[in-house]
């Protein structure tokens, strides 16, 4: 199925469901938790008016744009791996800022209707600690007081945890001691699960990691939030509102949208609306986002 035009403008107004693709002998899965509404001229400040009266095929009825919250299922044979949990029991709205509203809570009904269970799940993988990530790996499960995945190893990038302290002197003291008996920090470029190895890339956090899965003779880069919609490929250069340090953000944008052009390869943009599976292709003089075809929970997973 081909997306037609029509097809993709709704869905850059909603966020994604379950979608799955194939690599060799893995399957990659987005587990949708909730999703949010961001100010387009709050989140991505440096854009020129007009633009957004340009593209008004990125912006839902209230003017905003819909981004997804979740995470990313990856299964080999048996095996499982989670990189990033969403938010995990959310609401929240605002009048002013980046962020109009965020959701969240439904991960791990999403996981059962993919037929796992978080015991399962033997290690989870954060691209980074910001609280849209890593929700249901402090948050008690459902009639419980442990999190739902406690039994696996938290995984992430040195530099990020330690510096986890400016986390906590924000007021997520509890998040982090909540993550903290499970934690084991990989090094750039370490393999964490068959076919899947971290790289630290820049800006958005002290130690923002992408995760590259190979298998099949294609690659998949899940990468974080270098981006939080699809628009940014097409102008890596705009500085984003939440990025620690934007002017390497900015240089590891343009790296990454380069590499995501390569052949063989396939983007996962957790916060893009439903389109969260693409490729990179050229339109003219700028790179442009190719929502890949994906199954979607209704079909043959």
């Amino acid at each position: 199925m081909a997306y037609s035009t029509d097809d993709l403008v709704q869905r850059l107004k909603k966020p994604a469901g379950i979608r799955s693709v194939r690599l060799g002998d893995a399957k990659v899965t987005y587990v949708p938790d909730g999703a949010a509404r961001l100010r387009p001229r709050d989140l991505l400040p440096d854009t020129p008016g007009e633009v957004w009266d340009a593209r008004p095929e990125f912006l839902d009825t209230s003017g905003n744009l819909v981004v997804s919250i979740g995470g990313l299922l990856v299964e080999n044979g048996d095996r499982a791996l989670l990189i990033d949990v969403g938010i995990g029991p959310h609401d929240s709205h605002a009048s002013q800022g980046p962020v109009a509203t965020m959701h969240g809570g439904a991960l791990l009904d999403s996981l059962a209707a993919l037929g796992r269970r978080p015991e399962e799940i033997e290690a989870v993988a954060f691209t980074h600690l910001h609280p849209d990530h890593i929700g249901w790996a402090w948050h008690p499960a459902p009639g419980g007081d442990r999190p739902p995945f406690a039994r696996a190893d938290y995984l992430m990038s040195e530099p990020e945890w330690a510096h986890r302290g400016v986390l906590e002197a924000q007021g997520m003291s509890k998040e982090m001691a909540g993550l903290a008996p499970s934690v084991r920090t990989v090094a750039d470029g370490q393999e964490i699960f068959p076919g899947v190895r971290m790289r630290i890339g820049a800006g958005h956090t002290p130690g923002h990691a992408e995760y590259v899965i190979t298998s099949g003779g294609q690659r998949l880069i899940a990468f974080g939030d270098a981006m939080l919609s699809s628009i940014q490929v097409e102008h890596p250069e705009w500085p984003l509102a939440f990025d620690g340090d934007p002017v390497p953000a900015a240089d590891y944008r343009r790296r990454l949208v380069a590499d995501l052009a390569e052949p063989d390869t396939i983007g996962f943009g957790i916060h893009f609306a439903d389109v969260v599976f693409g490729h990179v292709r050229r339109d003219g003089d700028r790179p442009t986002w190719r929502p890949l075809d994906a199954s979607s929970v209704g079909d043959d997973l």
